[in-house]
């Protein structure tokens, strides 16, 4: 009496297992480094500031100061210097500078260390010190 066996079914059957098995731990790792991610980003605190001068050029303007897409302050200038400050919240911030009268747009990027940030608007164009 023969026994035949069938060794090219044997093999895709471990093939399949095998291919089940490797997708399973892809899924695991996948899923362990998204929580991981996203407990990194819920414990991150800043705790740097961003101080902001409105120095000169600015008095009469109807200004929106925005980090971001955070809005911080929107007022009338009516003396100068102005200060504003704010706390760091993201890992990397861009100041927005609109001028309401004009509709333009200043962008000014900020450290990641924080600072004080000296404003200073000359014609058209806004210029920036950092400290």
């Amino acid at each position: 009496m023969t026994h035949r066996l069938n060794t090219n079914k044997q093999f895709m059957i471990g093939n399949g297992i095998l291919a089940f098995a490797v997708i399973f731990v892809v899924v695991i790792f996948v899923y362990m480094s998204m929580r991981l991610q996203q407990q990194k980003n819920q414990d991150r605190k800043f705790i740097d500031r961003y101080t902001f001068v409105l120095e000169s050029g600015f008095a009469g303007d109807s200004l929106s100061l925005l980090i971001n897409d955070s809005l911080i302050l929107t007022t009338r200038v009516a003396q100068e210097p102005l200060t504003v400050e704010a706390q760091r919240f993201a890992e990397q911030s861009a100041l927005m500078l609109v001028d309401h009268a004009t509709d333009a747009l200043s962008i000014i990027e900020l450290s990641e260390k924080g600072g004080t940030y000296t404003l200073r608007k000359e014609g058209n164009e806004v210029k920036h010190t950092v400290k």
